[in-house]
Order: structure tokens, then C-alpha cells, then sequence
């Protein structure tokens, strides 16, 4: 492989910002999806195709048919920054994404037939012998579109804007076809890599939760033990107390004081709701706090059980499934709410999208 642009390439990054922002401030702003998968820089010289993740880590032998697709669909030799993505039906699917990575041969190639993933481009590092690295984004994107004109799968190229009001419209939409948020790009930027240079705007909501007990912190010690993360719970139709994320991002004071004041709600682990579930050695969809999968191997996962008496609001962006999509983050504690009243109803529901729209592209 001979390119302009050669891996490995640390992608441009984006700074969280709370609303759409004014394009008259930043020199002029395209507008895009925010895409909810594996970044990736796909790297094309030939038959020569090779996927890496956003810290340069290798994609290619995960997914077969987007080499394949690559090869068929786009340009003879070219770099491109994107997303893969698992759609089933008319919906992104992270956790479906996420099984894609696996050791065994055998089982790459049955997800591939079963699963398959599909890559939409968003920016420009290299065509032909040339790098566009150095360009400002307006040429990135003009010469992507010259570039991928046509695509209808499973390489795509993603949808763009310069109108802020029809990025609210997709901040407010999209997210119905499982969508992340909106991602705005200076237009005279060039492609700085490893540089927070775009801006994202992504969706913030807020639930009262039940704690349900507490991981120590990776530097706690006997003499001076620390909180690390909090188990969060919600209880499902049936009635029994679901794991659906945890909290964490305290200060080194916060951890210590946590640790003191939750020792009064320690309770063994046979009296807690999610004892039955100590059996469990390999964690059942991320449902099974405390255990084992292939994403944790080597981590110490073992958790205080803590008596589910205790509520605190937290605010999070995104569902993956039953449970939080990242790590939530701790508002409140809410001594006005009833634990057995935190459930699944009081998450808001998005608004059902079609991810095929999403996908239409236009000049």
C-alpha cells in the first residue's frame, strides 16, 4: 500500500457544545448526523483495503464484506474518515455492532452473513496522489461528493448541511433511527488529526435511578478505600431491579466521603436483588453487574452489593437497549423519591425514524 495519507491516522475529534451553534461565529459551519458505531479511517490502494479504529487499532479481518464493498464501491485509491455501523430494520444496533468483534474466524464470517455492517464516509484524508489533509473542509467535502456519487450501500456517504435549522430538525429526528446527535465541522478547517476541531451536539436527558451498590477505584487501598463507580438499577414491568449503567467521575475527596457514607446500606450479596445472579460468569447482555465478558477480560468487576434504599438523578445522552450507552453522570440525590417508583417509563422514548432517509444523500 502507497498513499498520500498512510495509517496510521489518529482521526479529528469534536468537542461537546450544548445546542446547535451559530455558524457566523466559527467562519461558517457545515452540519451532519452523528453516527452511533466504530469510527474508522479506511485506507483503499487497489485491492488493497485495511479499516482502523479511532486509536489506530486494526478493523479489517471483523468485517469481510465491507473489504469486499470497498473494492466494488470506492474510489481505486483513497482515505476515508467514517463510521461503521449495524443496522437491523430501520435502526442503528451498537450492541449488535459490538459482537462483530470476535476472535474466532468461524464466527466473523456467520456475523458478516447475518449482521453485516455497512460504512458511511464523512471527510476526505486522501484521493488518488493527492492529500486534501491540508484543505479546508468545504473542498474535503466537495471532492468526497465528486467521489462517491452514486453509493447505495453498504458504503454511503453521510448527509450534510449548512442550514442550522435543518440540523435541529436531525438533532430532533434522527435520533428515532438511533442516531447519536449532530456534528458540526468548521468550513475552512483542515483536517487536523487527534485535534478537537469539529463541535458535537448530543442529546441530554435526565433519570432518577436506584443505587444498587458501588465498584472501588482502582487506587483505593485499605488505608484510604475510594468509590470508583456507582451500579445504577431501574425496575422493569415485573417488578425486579434491572442493572442499566453506572456513575463515576468524582473527585479524589467525593470518592473517599462516598465510600464512608454508603457503608451503613452494605448488605451480603444472598440479600440483594442481584443475588441470584452471582452464578453468572460471563455477563448476560451487560445485564449481570459483576461479571465477566469479552470487553472487560482481566478487570476486576467485583462490586459491593448496597441495599436498593437510595435515589439519585443523573443525566445521560443515549439508550443502548435497556441500559445507558456511556457512563451516566451523577446530579442529586433525590430522598423524595420511593425507589420501587424509579422504571423503565420515565426514559423518554425518541421519536421513530426511518434510517434509510437518514442515509439519503444529496448535493
Amino acid at each position: 500500500m502507497d498513499l498520500p495519507v498512510m495509517p496510521p491516522v489518529r482521526p479529528m475529534l469534536a468537542k461537546a457544545v450544548k445546542g446547535i451553534p451559530d455558524p457566523d461565529k466559527h467562519g461558517g459551519l457545515a452540519f451532519e448526523p452523528k453516527w452511533d458505531g466504530f469510527r474508522c479511517l479506511l485506507f483503499k490502494d487497489g485491492d488493497e483495503v485495511e479499516l482502523a479504529s479511532r486509536n489506530t487499532k486494526p478493523l479489517t479481518r471483523y468485517f469481510p464484506e465491507l473489504v469486499a464493498a470497498a473494492r466494488e464501491q470506492l474510489p481505486e485509491r483513497c482515505v476515508l474518515d467514517g463510521e461503521i455501523f449495524v443496522a437491523i430494520g430501520d435502526r442503528l444496533e451498537f450492541e449488535v455492532l459490538q459482537e462483530r468483534i470476535h476472535p474466532a474466524e468461524s464466527r466473523i464470517t456467520k456475523l458478516a452473513e447475518e449482521t453485516p455492517a455497512s460504512f458511511v464516509a464523512f471527510d476526505l484524508l486522501a484521493l488518488g496522489d493527492e492529500s486534501f489533509v491540508d484543505r479546508p473542509f468545504a473542498e474535503r467535502r466537495t471532492a468526497l461528493e465528486d467521489a462517491l456519487t452514486g453509493l447505495d450501500g453498504p458504503c454511503f456517504l453521510t448527509r450534510v448541511t449548512t442550514d442550522p435549522a435543518e440540523a435541529e430538525g436531525w438533532f430532533e429526528q434522527f435520533e428515532g433511527a438511533g442516531l447519536d446527535g449532530v456534528v458540526a465541522k468548521p468550513l475552512t478547517a483542515p483536517y487536523t488529526q487527534n485535534g478537537r476541531t469539529m463541535l458535537k451536539i448530543k442529546h441530554a436527558r435526565t433519570a432518577d435511578v436506584v443505587l444498587a451498590g458501588f465498584r472501588e477505584h482502582k487506587t483505593s487501598t485499605p488505608e484510604l478505600p475510594l468509590v470508583g463507580s456507582l451500579l445504577l438499577g431501574l425496575y422493569d414491568d415485573q417488578g425486579q431491579l434491572q442493572h442499566i449503567g453506572v456513575s463515576a467521575s468524582f473527585t479524589a475527596q467525593r470518592r473517599a466521603e462516598l465510600f464512608e457514607e454508603l457503608q451503613p446500606l452494605v448488605v451480603d450479596i444472598a440479600d440483594h436483588p442481584w443475588g441470584a445472579w452471582q452464578e453468572f460468569l460471563v455477563a448476560n447482555p451487560g445485564r449481570v453487574p459483576g461479571t465477566q465478558s469479552r470487553w472487560s477480560q482481566g478487570k476486576d468487576l467485583s462490586f459491593t452489593p448496597l441495599r436498593p434504599e437510595r435515589v439519585l438523578e443523573v443525566s445521560y445522552d443515549h439508550m443502548e437497549g435497556r441500559r445507558f450507552r456511556h457512563t451516566a453522570h451523577f446530579q442529586r440525590w433525590r430522598p423524595d423519591r420511593d425507589p420501587e417508583s424509579c422504571g423503565y417509563d420515565q426514559l423518554e422514548e425518541p421519536v421513530s425514524y426511518d434510517l434509510a432517509r437518514v442515509l439519503e444523500s444529496d448535493r
